[in-house]
C-alpha cells in the first residue's frame, strides 16, 4: 500500500487552491472548476469543492476545517517560512517554536481552517531522522 495523496474539501476552492500554491510554492494543476492537485516529490494535495462529495454521497456537504488533523511539510528554515507565511495565514496558531521533540515548528490555519505545520529539525536526533 502506497500513500498517494491527501484530499481536502474546501468550501471556495479558489482560495483554497491559491493558497497553497503560495503555501508551498507549486501550481495547481485544475482537472475541472470543482477539482485541482498539486503535486510534490512525496505526496500530492488535492483540493475538492464540496460539490465533489455530492458524487460520493448527498449527505457530505457539511464540511469546515478540522482541528484534529495537522498537515506537515518539512522546510529548510522554518523562521524564514514565517516571513512569508504571516501574509497569507488566515491564522497562525503558534510562531516558529522549539518543541521538545527536536523540530522548530510553524503551526497556522489555511483558508478552510486546516491545521498546517512547517518544520525544520533543530536538534541532532531530530537532523539524522530526516537526513
Amino acid at each position: 500500500m502506497k500513500l498517494t495523496s491527501l484530499r481536502l474539501i474546501s468550501k471556495d476552492i479558489k482560495a483554497a487552491v491559491e493558497f497553497y500554491e503560495q503555501a508551498i510554492g507549486l501550481s495547481a494543476r485544475w482537472y475541472t472548476e470543482d477539482f485541482a492537485e498539486l503535486s510534490a516529490d512525496s505526496i500530492t494535495i488535492a483540493i475538492g469543492s464540496t460539490q465533489t462529495m455530492k458524487m460520493f454521497s448527498e449527505g457530505l456537504t457539511d464540511f469546515a476545517g478540522t482541528k484534529s488533523i495537522i498537515i506537515e511539510f518539512l522546510v529548510k528554515n522554518v523562521d524564514e517560512e514565517y516571513e512569508r507565511i504571516k501574509n497569507i495565514a488566515s491564522e497562525i496558531i503558534q510562531e516558529p517554536t522549539t518543541m521538545p521533540w527536536g523540530n522548530r515548528s510553524l503551526l497556522f490555519c489555511d483558508p478552510d481552517g486546516n491545521m498546517i505545520n512547517f518544520f525544520t529539525p533543530v536538534s541532532a536526533e531530530a537532523v539524522k531522522k530526516f537526513s
